[in-house]
């Protein structure tokens, strides 16, 4: 997913917790579903990376080689100016598309 296209805010913002506990009916469990979501899209950002800067790795870096690096400076910048993955998840709930279940109320699929 490309996340620069989200539409998450890049500062942090104030949010009503009524309205972001209407779908749980309660906060704690909010909480712990964004955190969750923030959790898996931390990590999809951080392999997408790291694959990125993979095809960059020298086993003999050089002074010259590091000012020289312009491409990689280039990816760097561009993760460091994506919203944080709380602010990805939050409004990734927000807007409906994250999918959760609490096993503990599913009485069907025991």
């Amino acid at each position: 997913m490309d996340y620069k296209k989200s539409k998450a805010p890049v500062d942090t913002v104030t949010r009503n917790i009524m309205d972001l506990c209407q779908d749980t009916g309660n906060i704690y469990e909010t909480v712990a579903i964004i955190s969750k979501r923030a959790n898996q899209i931390s990590m999809e950002i951080k392999q997408d990376l790291s694959k990125k800067l993979q095809e960059f790795a020298s086993y003999n870096d050089t002074l010259e080689e590091v000012f020289e690096n312009r491409e990689q400076i280039e990816i760097s910048r561009y993760y460091e100016k994506l919203p944080k993955a709380t602010l990805l998840a939050t409004q990734e709930f927000i807007e409906g598309n994250v999918f959760w279940r609490d096993p503990s109320k599913d009485k069907d699929l025991v």
